[in-house]
């Protein structure tokens, strides 16, 4: 989801490589002329894990990123790209299916698959398990400095509170945003009713003009460690990492009105040119341990029980990676907006 997020990674392109002489390959491995194009979100993989991949295989990885789903959907709409493998969320997995985006996933071949706990499998986005493998799940919610904020922060009106003025940042993501603001007013996260989003959109502009928040993505958490602002709205993996780095410091809250319960996934998209080499990335992705290497690194909820079995008592116990059921109960999975697309976007452009 989800960090998911960056203005620099719009201008970004990350090539991770390895060279291997042919001849001198070891059994198993590619021509050092095969290559995987893998397209993510910023700040969502442990760079060392493609370079391993690479050694293991032979396989040249062009990783690019992304920050927003809706840019993801546009490069690979215009098929300008010829990504072998992305990772939208839930969402716009749905819309790219219904699109026709994707293809099939060939699951004889991802003999790791059976790590992932069968409750992150059939999901509504991918109800027949056959185009998507599940990557990281996470929320979205609060952080605070509670060295310099000493108020009980449990809604999403203190984002609204003028004792917070120039200390906020908010998320640089037209769903995130939107969500949050719809679901302060008692809405849903993906209400399509024109009235309720203008609503939304209004309180957003009231915002903007009472609060003036920074708008933000993925390097909210250089800023927050830089001490730039004491609060901010965060993916859950992004607050776990800064929680682990500053213990005492940093607190990361769930609002009682609800949040975004996210999903992400890979997805191979229809013009993929090298779709074997994205299914050995996927079920290499899927063992335990390089699993847990990554989780270990960026913080977020794994889907991956036999991973998941083995993190220490403290990491399962971490309330921003595995929040209790309790603090999801009033949550939702962001669903595609169907004719409504527009309207959110007219709303995001308006209220920035």
């Amino acid at each position: 989801m989800k960090n998911i997020k960056k203005i620099a990674a719009l201008a970004m392109t990350l090539v991770i490589s390895t060279s291997i002489f042919a001849g001198c390959s070891a059994p198993g491995k590619s021509s050092s002329k095969e290559t995987l194009n893998v397209f993510n979100w910023g700040e969502y993989i442990d760079d060392s894990i493609v370079k391993d991949f690479t050694k293991q295989t032979g396989i040249k990885v062009n990783y690019s990123t992304f920050s927003t789903n809706e840019e993801m959907y546009e490069k690979v709409k215009s098929g300008t790209n010829n990504y072998d493998l992305v990772c939208p969320s839930d969402y716009m997995v749905d819309r790219m299916i219904k699109e026709n985006l994707v293809q099939p996933i060939d699951f004889s071949k991802l003999t790791n698959y059976k790590n992932i706990d069968d409750k992150y499998k059939n999901l509504s986005y991918d109800p027949k398990n056959k185009y998507s493998v599940p990557y990281m799940w996470g929320t979205i919610g609060i952080i605070y400095d509670k060295t310099q904020i000493k108020d009980n922060i449990d809604s999403w009106n203190v984002l609204w509170d003028t004792k917070y003025k120039d200390k906020i940042f908010m998320s640089d993501d037209m769903r995130n945003s939107l969500g949050i603001s719809l679901k302060r007013l008692g809405y849903s996260m993906n209400s399509t009713n024109s009235s309720e989003i203008k609503k939304a959109t209004d309180a957003l502009i009231e915002q903007k003009k009472s609060i003036n928040p920074v708008y933000i993505g993925d390097e909210v958490k250089d800023s927050l460690r830089n001490g730039e602002k004491p609060m901010a709205v965060i993916y859950s993996g992004d607050a776990a990492v800064l929680m682990k780095e500053n213990p005492g410091k940093f607190e990361y809250v769930i609002p009682k009105e609800g949040t975004n319960k996210w999903f992400d996934s890979w997805v191979i998209p229809k013009n993929a040119t090298n779709k074997d080499a994205a299914e050995k990335f996927l079920n290499f992705l899927l063992d335990a341990k390089v699993n847990k290497k990554n989780v270990d690194y960026i913080g977020y909820g794994t889907p991956n029980k036999a991973t998941f079995d083995m993190l220490d008592a403290k990491d399962k116990n971490n309330k921003a990676s595995y929040p209790d059921d309790t603090s999801l109960s009033n949550s939702e999975v962001f669903i595609d907006l169907g004719d409504a697309r527009k309207a959110y976007s007219d709303a995001w452009v308006t209220a920035k």
